[in-house]
């Protein structure tokens, strides 16, 4: 389902009183599974070449996940706009293949020496849609 995946090894510091994951963790994996897509379709290595910002993440807590566990995060981007496109992820557990979280973010095209929002442009779209088979 998920041709961008990245492994990710929860740590005794990503839990929380109640021994599980903390739900504020998981933006952090999203992001990690976000910049390996960004470096794999796109090439870039650098955060400071990215145009884009993060303008909103929903996400769906399925199972809790643990200290020790290894979890396989899924990205693809699955809409594009005009300004903005919108990515989904998946996080299940390795070894069980349990689904723990799924989720969604929406990214903003964003000029930073302008200061302002600016459109996708053509080779974007077609580099994902070429990538992943979007219309």
């Amino acid at each position: 389902r998920y041709k961008i995946t990245v492994d990710v090894q929860t740590r005794f510091r990503d839990t929380d009183a109640m021994g599980h994951v903390n739900n504020a963790v998981y933006l952090s994996y999203l992001e990690l599974a976000r910049f390996e897509y960004v470096r794999q379709v796109f090439g870039v290595t650098n955060w400071r070449d990215i145009d884009f910002i993060v303008a909103r993440v929903e996400i769906d807590y399925r199972s809790p996940a643990f200290v020790g566990e290894v979890l396989v995060v899924g990205a693809r981007i699955c809409r594009l706009g005009g300004a903005s496109f919108d990515m989904d992820y998946s996080i299940v557990e390795k070894k069980a293949s349990r689904v723990v979280a799924e989720a969604k973010s929406v990214q903003v095209c964003y000029d930073y020496k302008a200061d302002k929002v600016k459109r996708l442009s053509e080779k974007f779209k077609e580099t994902v849609r070429s990538y992943d088979g979007l219309a």
